[in-house]
């Protein structure tokens, strides 16, 4: 088995929802809002190391 025929047969494994189990944990809005936190935070250490001088 190649590797392109490989990644294509996860793929669709993947897109056929068979191993589809959710981790009752975590939360869409908690994952997302520390995606948010995480970038915001990147943005703010760019600024800082961009100020012009």
């Amino acid at each position: 088995m190649t590797l392109p025929s490989t990644a294509h047969d996860a793929l669709l494994t993947l897109a056929s929802g068979e191993h589809s189990e959710r981790h009752e944990s975590l939360s869409p809005f908690v994952v997302g809002g520390g995606a948010l936190l995480a970038l915001f935070l990147l943005l703010w250490i760019t600024t800082r190391f961009n100020r012009d001088r």
